[in-house]
């Protein structure tokens, strides 16, 4: 392997090697304000459900599983 694909490949492994930090807690107005909002039911129309449906398709008609 050439020098530089190594070194790519050691960058690649120390970028990604990350560790996943805590996810904070959240007390009274944040806590309260975060749960009326999870709440809430976001209306999408037609076009954007299409425009999502036919991004799913194409990303899963290239997908290699």
């Amino acid at each position: 392997m050439c020098k530089f694909a190594v070194e790519h490949i050691n960058l690649m492994i120390i970028t990604m090697a990350r560790p996943i930090k805590e996810t904070p807690i959240l007390y009274g107005e944040d806590a309260r304000r975060f749960e009326e909002r999870m709440r809430e039911h976001r209306h999408i129309s037609a076009e954007e459900k299409a425009r999502i449906q036919a991004n799913y398709e194409a990303l899963k008609a290239t997908a290699n599983f």
